[in-house]
């Protein structure tokens, strides 16, 4: 199954980069961006595919996981090393990564489940509360 949704993944990010977005640069009504992370174990130049808001100039993606018990291993990597770089249709963005607080993290995500509702459910199949993770336009 990790075979198959890595080739997912990669097709994905293959058809978003070809096409700046415009193939697959949403889900649904809600808009898709391109994560850069590097691996903090493996040192590997990882791409995923994520959902995000906007708040402000900032760029927000949730570590939801499907609601699983664990975050996404693109969060941990993020923690490891938040200066990366995201692509925006056809924008590659220096970004610098921060995790919301607490107070922060609730107002974005009652900002995300009124447009993306599905997120309500994921954090009603986990116990851990969802990291929102804030991307900063900036120098990487």
């Amino acid at each position: 199954m990790k075979i198959l949704i890595r080739m997912v993944m990669a097709i994905h990010v293959f058809i978003y980069r070809l096409t700046s977005g415009k193939v697959l640069g949403k889900f649904g009504n809600n808009p898709i961006l391109l994560l850069d992370t590097v691996g903090r174990k493996s040192g590997q130049h990882r791409t995923t595919p994520l959902m995000y808001i906007r708040d402000g100039k900032n760029y927000v993606i949730t570590a939801s996981n499907g609601g699983a018990d664990s975050n996404p291993g693109w969060y941990f990597n993020l923690k490891s090393n938040p200066k990366t770089t995201i692509q925006v249709l056809g924008e590659k963005i220096p970004v610098n990564a921060q995790e919301a607080p607490t107070k922060e993290r609730n107002r974005l995500f009652a900002q995300l489940t009124a447009t993306a509702p599905q997120f309500k459910g994921y954090e009603e199949k986990t116990k851990r509360t969802i990291p929102m993770m804030i991307l900063r336009p900036g120098k990487k």
